[in-house]
């Protein structure tokens, strides 16, 4: 996509060559250090959690993409780095993606979305022990492929039922790791909001804050889960109906 973008911004006589294309699509020390800088404020603060190395399901495992990743891995080798691979291809080498990602303290991320015959395989276990990091995306597969706006493709709300795998799962990794994270990226239509309330309450969890009425109308899945804002309710007294 990023090269798509740089392809368009040429000059029509430029687009066709692809080494100029490729050499401007590829970081270098200039882009890394201003991207250290812009992150820095939050490192030194300790509020920095890990980075997203999220890639489409076109890379797939090959020995350019294994030196890239390893490279890129290398240059964050200071932060905790999390890496999003979704072609079946790095979860049918399993012990060459472990190695890969183990070497550097890498945390593979375990996703849910629409499985594809191409589409990466796991079993939502760590592996690592410093770190856990897992994304929710959705399984809208009818419009995860063609969609009029690319927000489409996450219109898609879990049941409750459907999220016990994922909290009992997260619930059952941190217990082996220092810190998990859960993402909920379903976030058409706020549906990731919704779906992270419900994850706190099956992880036994507070939710913290307020929920507009009108969100809850919506969503009525949270009438037992979250605290309607008494700000919005017009004088109505309100109530907390979750234990």
């Amino acid at each position: 996509m990023y090269r798509q973008r740089i392809a368009g911004s040429l000059p029509d006589d430029a687009r066709g060559e692809a080494g100029l294309i490729e050499q401007l699509s590829e970081p270098n020390a200039a882009d890394v250090d201003e991207f250290r800088r812009g992150i820095e404020p939050l490192a030194s603060s300790a509020k920095l959690g890990a980075l997203l190395a999220q890639f489409p399901a076109s890379f797939k495992d090959t020995a350019p993409s294994r030196d890239y990743l390893s490279t890129l891995l290398r240059t964050f080798a200071d932060y905790d780095v999390a890496v999003e691979l979704r072609h079946k291809s790095w979860s049918d080498r399993l012990d060459g993606t472990f190695a890969l990602l183990n070497e550097i303290g890498a945390a593979w991320v375990q996703i849910d979305e629409p499985k594809f015959k191409f589409s990466i395989r796991q079993n939502y276990l760590p592996n690592i022990r410093s770190f856990y990091y897992m994304r929710l995306h959705g399984r809208n597969a009818q419009n995860w492929w063609r969609h009029s706006k690319s927000e489409d493709r996450y219109d898609y709300l879990y049941s409750a039922d459907e999220l016990k795998e994922f909290s009992e799962t997260a619930g059952a990794a941190r217990e082996l790791v220092k810190k998990a994270y859960l993402y909920t990226n379903n976030h058409f239509s706020a549906k990731s909001v919704a779906n992270a309330a419900m994850i706190k309450k099956q992880l036994g969890e507070p939710i913290e804050g307020e929920y507009p009425p009108e969100f809850v109308a919506r969503y009525p899945e949270l009438a037992d889960v979250v605290t309607v804002a008494p700000s919005l309710l017009h004088g109505v007294t309100p109530s907390r109906t979750s234990s």
